[in-house]
């Protein structure tokens, strides 16, 4: 098995951003790996404010931007200073753009050997209709994925899969 020694944490900043990472940090604290946290901005969310913002609504979407930027460094820096894990192993990638297309990117660039990534509770009907970008991460990944699943998580899908 080949040496992890930089991990991708990609985090939406939902409700389980905190668990996510600490998830990271657990494998990253035995293999002395570096964290590498990146949040990206859906280019589709921009896009949908400015057409609003053109409509003569009172939006702006690089206003949108920084303002999400701001709020997601601010729940990271806390994420982190509860963590205790090393700040100087630690950077911090912000990019708006496809979540998918630059996940894979910065992989790449960044020499990345392991992306640990949540799941969203999607509908199979929305699914079906926007896909997941850990799917899609999954299939097209050149490096492994992890899939962090909290309890509730873990116990609404093993409740989905019929024993017979």
């Amino acid at each position: 098995m080949e040496d992890i020694k930089k991990i991708m944490v990609a985090l939406a900043f939902s409700e389980h951003a905190k668990d996510i990472f600490n998830y990271a940090v657990g494998l990253a604290k035995p293999a002395e790996a570096e964290l590498v946290v990146v949040s990206i901005i859906n280019s589709r969310d921009v896009q949908a404010v400015r057409k609003i913002s053109a409509m003569g609504y009172d939006v702006d979407g690089e206003h949108y931007i920084e303002g999400i930027r701001k709020e997601r460094e601010e729940i990271l820096a806390q994420i982190i200073r509860a963590s205790a894990f090393p700040s100087e192993k630690i950077s911090t990638i912000f990019r708006v753009g496809n979540p998918v297309d630059e996940l894979l990117k910065i992989t790449v660039e960044k020499d990345i050997d392991l992306i640990v990534l949540g799941i969203k509770g999607h509908t199979d009907v929305e699914h079906f209709f926007i896909g997941s970008v850990a799917e899609k991460l999954f299939r097209r990944s050149p490096v492994p994925v992890i899939s962090y699943r909290n309890k509730e998580q873990a116990e609404r899908l093993r409740n989905r899969i019929h024993l017979s």
